[in-house]
């Protein structure tokens, strides 16, 4: 059976962030991810999941300037010191929150960049970048973003990170496949899934399209490929990474048959 996290980033925003982690934890979850811890204190994150009795999944290195449309620069070569500043800064909150999984942001190439550049040092950064998370017990994960939600963004199928999760040849750097992403982007799940399930490490899910609720209102058969994952032999987590189409405690419904909501 799976085991679902909440993503603190998307649900239960009708709370302060700090706040979520008890409300998710009094709605069945037993584990949590989130995008970015960067804007809190160490010690709180620390402290407000160890009451809740949560186990910290995962999160993402620090995007650059979000408002400005940075989405991260581990395969941008003109901000390879850039990366390498965020990358320390995610280090060093793995290390305080006992984070074991750190989703390497990409970025998205300008205009006039060299695409094949790109990839050369998405995999040089992921080298270098995986031989600091091997001592510490960390898997790194790099996830293919649609291009409806995530416009330019440079990671954006799952062959094209199996290519460069080849060209890496580390076992702790893998892939985060999200469910809702290659569906948007390219369909054919269930394929995939067993294609490069050797490589994956982290799982997400939401609804298609809105990206809302997984639940019957949605057009991919969630029932059959959660059975699937099983059967493939995934012992990870599945992020509940969605945006509740009204408050979060009301849109979990979907998840009963699996002893949340």
């Amino acid at each position: 059976m799976p085991r679902f996290a909440a993503n603190l980033s998307m649900l239960f925003q009708e709370m302060p962030f700090l706040e979520r982690f008890a409300a998710a934890a009094e709605a069945g979850f037993t584990g949590v991810e989130f995008l970015f811890p960067y804007e809190f204190d160490k010690a709180e994150i620390v402290k407000q999941r160890a009451e809740a009795g949560l186990a910290q999944i995962l999160f993402n290195t620090p995007p650059g300037d979000w408002a400005a449309g940075e989405r991260g620069a581990a395969a941008l070569p003109r901000k390879r010191e850039l990366f390498r500043k965020q990358y320390e800064q995610a280090l060093d909150y793995a290390g305080a929150l006992a984070n074991p999984r750190i989703h390497v942001m990409a970025g998205i190439p300008a205009p006039d960049d060299d695409i094949p550049a790109c990839e050369r040092c998405f995999v040089e950064n992921l080298r270098w970048a995986g031989e600091l998370a091997q001592s510490r017990g960390i898997t790194l994960l790099i996830e293919p973003l649609n291009l409806v939600d995530m416009p330019g963004y440079f990671l954006t199928s799952a062959d094209q990170a199996a290519h460069i999760l080849t060209a890496v040849a580390l076992p702790h750097v893998k892939l985060q496949y999200d469910i809702y992403h290659q569906q948007m982007s390219r369909g054919a799940v269930a394929e995939t899934l067993r294609r490069h399930f050797a490589l994956i490490g982290h799982i997400q899910v939401a609804g298609v399209p809105g990206r809302n609720e997984p639940d019957s209102n949605q057009e991919l058969n969630l029932p059959y490929l959660f059975g699937l994952i099983d059967e493939l032999g995934y012992d990870g987590w599945i992020g509940c990474e969605y945006r509740p189409r009204a408050g979060t405690r009301e849109g979990l419904g979907w998840l009963k048959t699996y002893g949340i909501g």
